[in-house]
């Protein structure tokens, strides 16, 4: 989820992603033209005396919304540092956090799957809400009359923070609560199998969660619903394939060099897209005389010359030369992730000289991830050629 880059605080970028600016200001509309309801609640819940109606006169209570609005996206930017400095402490990848239309999102390179790691982490977000929430309290209950003002932001934050640690310690995996549930289940059973079972408790709760919303009118609710839905849905067929390819390396499913078809470096644009056309590739490797990778050409690579030059233009004048590669010793899991990552179609495959050994494209890894899962291979890597069973490499 990319954003506006704000700076960095503990060393993590910190962004706003567009939704954010629009969430705002409609939060400190809701907020501020609830003033005096808002500030019954608050003296019920927390034993106050604030008047009503001083906070209801001029722009005050627009000036209280936004206060508030503020303050409970800052709320939930503590939140996600609580998570992310625990996960710096086992020694995991920060890559961002970002605040968004439903709060914020503290992006990991990878979540650990040692059970007590995760659970400290997901424990930890809830945990920094409930201080936040104390904090705002004590300020609520010290701060004198003549502030009632500043007593209902912060009085409303209080609730606002504890009630954030309630409903993300809800079981709707991917959320904290669905979180600490995988961390406990994967106690006494495989991660992969944690995961699923905490993911259909994700996809039940999304689903009671959006027909609540759908009863009360809440789009909130039931954009949320759908968010929670789609997350756990992913991540558990994330973790499915991650368990699949274990012990699998990429030079288990590439297709090796002997197969490849690759492209001359002094070849023409016009003849390149007939040969496109004949053999029904978009995309070549292209290598010099010694076997070495030069680097990648596409269809898009050719179709940016104009037509009338194709003749004049040749491979070398528009190959990719920059692309990324990987090693048939990488695991299968990790090419998968460089290409939903980069957004790429395939990998070129070299050794430590350089030298073009194959390709693996997304769907090389697919094709294998449906194969081991028919198979019932979950923990294991691919026999190889000769030891009984030979995994077949497709293009």
């Amino acid at each position: 989820m990319r954003g506006l880059r704000l700076g960095r605080v503990f060393d993590i970028p910190i962004q706003l992603n567009w939704t954010f600016l629009l969430i705002l200001p409609i939060f400190a509309w809701v907020i501020g033209s609830d003033i005096a309801r808002l500030t019954g609640l608050v003296n019920d819940l927390l034993g106050g005396s604030i008047a009503a109606d001083p906070l209801t006169a001029g722009p005050t209570p627009w000036l209280l919304g936004s206060a508030a609005a503020a303050g409970l996206f800052v709320g939930v930017l503590l939140h996600e540092l609580g998570h992310s400095l625990v996960a710096m402490r086992y020694g995991v990848e920060i890559e961002s956090i970002t605040l968004w239309l439903l709060g914020g999102v503290a992006n990991f390179k990878e979540i650990p799957e040692d059970w007590r790691q995760e659970f400290s982490i997901a424990i930890a977000g809830p945990v920094v809400s409930v201080v936040v929430g104390v904090l705002s309290f004590v300020a609520f209950l010290v701060l004198p009359s003549s502030l009632d003002a500043v007593r209902f932001v912060v009085g409303y934050l209080a609730l606002m923070n504890v009630g954030l640690a309630a409903f993300n310690m809800l079981p709707g995996f991917p959320m904290d609560g669905g979180r600490v549930l995988r961390a406990l289940l994967a106690r006494t059973r495989p991660h992969a199998r944690a995961t699923k079972i905490a993911s259909e408790v994700g996809k039940t709760f999304a689903f009671v969660l959006g027909m609540l919303g759908l009863f009360a009118f809440s789009p909130i609710m039931i954009l949320l619903a759908f968010f929670i839905y789609i997350a756990a849905s992913g991540e558990a067929q994330q973790s499915a394939i991650k368990s699949a390819f274990q012990g699998v390396t990429v030079g288990d499913i590439m297709t090796p060099e002997r197969e490849l078809l690759v492209a001359d470096q002094k070849t023409t644009i016009s003849d390149l897209l007939t040969r496109m056309l004949t053999e029904r590739h978009t995309g070549y490797p292209v290598v010099d005389s010694h076997g070495a990778l030069i680097g990648m050409v596409t269809l898009d690579d050719a179709r940016s010359v104009n037509e009338v030059e194709r003749d004049a233009y040749r491979v070398e004048d528009v190959v990719q030369r920059d692309v990324q590669t990987i090693t048939p010793n990488a695991d299968a899991f990790t090419a998968l992730q460089r290409i939903q990552d980069g957004d790429i179609g395939r990998l070129p495959v070299v050794n430590g000289a350089g030298d073009l050994v194959g390709i693996v494209s997304k769907t090389d890894l697919m094709t294998a991830f449906n194969v081991i899962q028919s198979r019932g291979e979950t923990t294991t890597g691919l026999q190889q050629p000769g030891s009984g069973s030979e995994f077949p490499s497709i293009r």
